[in-house]
């Protein structure tokens, strides 16, 4: 019944007015209160009658923490220590964060056969709910990922006024936040997020994400409802985006539910791109039909690919039930993207291989806790961060399994923009078991068995494979995060419901299984975290499919300011690296063996941004070690991790607030799909193809520049690349040793075709101490910029460097309003750039920001650039 969620997205005019008859949000208007405060029960408190006068406003879909920030009985828990001023629910019991929410509705009572729908999409952890003083579930609720679903029809008021009251109950083990993974482990015992009660790289969140949490909305349908379509679309053969395509196949299935006390025949249709199949269907009275549609055959079909190898082409297919009279009793648009997905064991790198379409694919992705620490989602932000990971060149996101299953929206936007996605299932090596842990209360033996309840597991994956399986973007569903399932969870999602639900794809035991990467290395399968010397990306080989690497990933210093107070905006001590109590509560890892090489720093804005330079670097070097081993080595690689829901000081290419660090464009070149690298080891320059077709007829430009802007060139020689391969071109060891020896050097690379430059990397090496001297005695470069109003509605950025000076090296641009506070979010077509003597770049700044901004100015400031503010002209 909950299938309707995901049609949103780039609906036909018509589509649209048929949704909006059929259903609508309970979004607005919700009261609130502690359930301790409240002297009546369900039945008399969902009386329309009855008065809620002095209760507070509640934000549904949200958490009971939301609610209490929004009506600022708490402060901001993701803004310095506050967090700590909030009451915990471990040490004050659930009692404290019990609380009836309640919703009064127009809504008349259908007529005819006509059926009335209450979805809940999202409770944490236990509900009762009451209907115009009616008790709708037989048994309380428990599970914050099982949806809802109440047949509301004969409890509608007769005027139309109708009340909904809701007692939420905490997790009955919401756990000690001892600051333990996941605390002491207890909040495991439930089927819920772990995460919650703190982690590495977050504080626990007192009220453990308690309340109504997602989407709540009314449906309406006839006498036959559609319930749970299960779209298969099969690609037979090798494709190619470009090619004219052969005919693909679409299975459809679907569930229909008669709700009167008559049978009902009529027509069930399916159909997409004007094509459809038929069939003649009987539906017993207060009964259901499973049926499975004749196969339809579409021809020329546009396929769905993977982000950075072909367009994610989407149809809008219909499911509609038409009875013997002809009337219409319910339609379901569902957004199809015609693709499929194979995976194979690569015997060479010992690691899993996965194709898209019948073309095997590198695997580029990042790792994803959820949206926001307190669930609060909306399909905006969704849409922006999954397009930040698409402008970073990766192609999967991986959903980690101490959080969720991610929502609908989150997946439509990864259909949008072709990131595929790794599923986790609720557990993690931390609270279940894998290792032994003083911080955790019970034993591994105990642990091991967690949830306790094993059929409201079981109940909640069937659940959310419904929900999701009709996503193009979904690829592979994952038991755990490090661990696998309860053996008995394990055999029943393995052997009966992943095969029953959704056999299409590929089911990994656990995040670092064998069935992923073979571990030949031992320990757990996962990391390094943290900085890196550059060397161990390329020439330290790892797990052949990692699942978990990374580094650093702090934001710059307007990035600090957002969440760290006045008086905590210090540097980090030059000498020893140590920070203060609130960097430290923020999860700072320190990067000071790896800044001292930039030279001293003043304060804060200094030192954040040679931690720039820091971030660009770690993740450029990560991706492109990767890459330069792919199909020997790897055949894949998923950062940890690529964002943070709370305002942690570590493994994010962009802050909570989505204003990205240069970690998110060093990751953006190391990644892009035609790419020029060198390794800093043996000095050899190769280029990397992640497409399907030859790269042919570049020339290969290699050209140094030291601190004075001199250049020397290299090279210049005709190269081409294989698809979806790596070839070496040469070694430049020796020259630029001796050219970096003193004070560093830049070093540009480039593949050009007789139309332009068609792959650029930049490079600034250390001299022969590992030091950056060159960087310090960078002149003023004169920079030269605009701003123009472009055709499609973003802005163009305009950056011209004299020639006969230095490099302008390493510039941030910001699109900013009056005040000079930065405008997000926003996206570039890249930054932290460096533009080369006599030469010029634009940069492109996009989305909807940059439309209703009629004030904003571009700021502009690099390492030798001053910063200055550009009118857009």
């Amino acid at each position: 019944m909950y299938r309707k969620i995901s049609v949103f997205m780039g609906l036909m005019l018509i589509g649209k007015c048929l949704l909006a008859q059929q259903q609508y949000e309970l979004n607005s208007g919700w009261q609130c209160n502690i359930a301790g405060s409240v002297k009546v029960n369900g039945e008399k408190l969902s009386d329309p009658a009855y008065s809620i006068t002095n209760w507070q406003p509640a934000t549904v879909p949200g958490t009971v923490l939301t609610t209490l920030i929004n009506n600022k009985a708490v402060p901001d828990p993701m803004f310095g220590m506050n967090n700590e001023k909030i009451p915990d629910i471990y040490h004050t019991g659930n009692d404290q964060y019990t609380y009836w929410f309640v919703k009064d509705f127009k809504e008349l009572p259908a007529s005819a056969d006509g059926q009335v729908w209450l979805h809940f999409r999202g409770v944490n952890e236990g509900c009762d709910v009451f209907l115009n003083g009616h008790k709708l579930n037989n048994n309380t609720h428990f599970g914050a990922y099982l949806r809802q679903t109440y047949n509301i029809t004969p409890w509608l008021a007769k005027n139309g006024n109708n009340r909904l009251a809701v007692i939420v109950y905490p997790p009955k083990y919401p756990g000690n936040p001892n600051g333990g993974q996941g605390g002491d482990g207890t909040i495991a015992k439930g089927v819920g997020p772990q995460y919650t009660a703190g982690w590495d790289w977050i504080q626990p969140m007192r009220d453990r994400n308690t309340g109504i949490w997602d989407k709540v909305f009314i449906e309406k349908t006839g006498a036959i409802s559609l319930k749970d379509p299960h779209i298969i679309t099969k690609v037979p053969g090798v494709r190619k985006p470009q090619d004219p395509q052969q005919p693909a196949i679409i299975n459809t299935a679907v569930t229909l539910e008669n709700s009167t006390s008559k049978p009902i025949t009529g027509t069930l249709k399916f159909s997409v791109a004007e094509t459809s199949v038929t069939s003649k269907v009987a539906i017993p009275a207060k009964g259901t039909a499973s049926i499975t549609l004749p196969q339809l055959t579409l021809q020329h079909p546009k396929l769905w690919w993977p982000a950075g190898y072909g367009d994610q082409h989407l149809y809008k297919a219909t499911l509609s039930f038409t009875d013997q009279t002809g009337k219409q009793q319910d339609i379901d648009t569902i957004v199809v993207g015609v693709r499929e997905i194979q995976t194979y064991w690569n015997a060479h790198t010992n690691s899993r291989e996965i194709a898209v379409n019948g073309q095997k694919i590198f695997i580029k992705g990042g790792n994803w806790i959820t949206s926001d620490a307190l669930f609060r989602f909306t399909k905006d932000r969704y849409d922006a961060e999954v397009k930040f990971h698409r402008d970073m060149n990766l192609n999967l996101i991986r959903i980690w399994g101490g959080s969720l299953t991610e929502r609908p929206e989150f997946f439509e936007a990864c259909d949008k923009y072709g990131l595929l996605v790794f599923q986790d299932f609720w557990m993690s090596g931390d609270c279940n078991g894998r290792w032994t842990d003083p911080m955790k209360k019970e034993d591994q033996w105990t642990r091991r068995q967690y949830p306790d309840d094993h059929g409201l597991f079981l109940a909640s994956v069937v659940d959310q494979v419904k929900m999701l399986r009709n996503h193009p973007s979904l690829a592979f569903w994952c038991g755990g995060n490090e661990i696998t399932p309860p053996a008995d969870i394990m055999a029943a999602m393995k052997d009966s419901i992943l095969p029953k639900l959704d056999g299409t794809r590929y089911f990994f035991d656990y995040s670092n299984s064998d069935s992923m990467s073979y571990n030949h290395l031992g320990g757990n399968g996962d990391g390094p975290y943290g900085i890196q010397p550059i060397s161990v990306f390329w020439g330290e080989r790892t797990f052949p499919f990692n699942s978990e690497v990374g580094s650093v990933g702090v934001g710059d210093y307007e990035s600090l300011a957002r969440f760290l107070p006045e008086e905590n905006l210090v540097a980090p001590d030059p000498a020893t690296g140590k920070v203060d109590a609130v960097w430290n509560y923020h999860k700072y890892i320190s990067y000071n063996n790896a800044i001292s090489p930039y030279g001293e720093f003043k304060d804060l804005k200094q030192w954040a941004n040679k931690a720039q330079l820091v971030n660009y670097d770690q993740y450029r070097a990560l991706m492109e070690g990767f890459s330069a081993h792919m199909w020997d080595w790897y055949t894949g690689v998923i950062i940890w991790k690529t964002q943070n829901p709370w305002t942690a000081l570590r493994g994010q290419m962009y802050d909570y607030y989505l204003d990205p660090n240069a970690c998110l464009y060093g990751t953006r070149k190391g990644a892009e799909p035609l790419h020029i690298m060198y390794n800093p080891i043996d000095g050899m320059v190769s280029g990397v193809n992640n497409t399907f077709s030859y790269a042919r007829d570049m020339m290969l430009e290699l050209r140094t520049f030291d601190h004075l802007g001199h250049d020397s060139v290299l090279t210049k020689v005709f190269v081409e690349i294989g698809p979806t391969s790596v070839q070496k071109f040469m070694s430049v060891a020796a020259t630029i040793n001796k050219l970096k020896e003193k004070d560093g050097i830049f070093f540009s690379l480039r593949l050009v075709k007789a139309d332009g430059i068609v792959a650029d990397n930049f490079y600034w090496l250390p001299n022969g101490d590992g030091k950056y001297t060159g960087l310090s005695k960078l002149s003023t470069a004169k920079l030269q910029c605009t701003a123009s109003r472009a055709d499609a509605g973003g802005i163009k950025v305009t950056l011209s460097n004299p020639a006969n000076g230095p490099v302008a090296f390493f510039n941030r641009i910001s699109l900013v309003n009056a005040k000079h506070e930065r405008i997000l979010p926003v996206f570039y077509n890249d930054n932290y750039v460096s533009v080369l003597p006599g030469e010029t770049k634009t940069i492109l700044v996009s989305g909807e920001l940059t439309k209703m901004s009629p004030d904003a100015q571009i700021e502009v400031y690099g390492e030798n650039v001053e910063s200055q503010y550009i009118v857009i002209q």
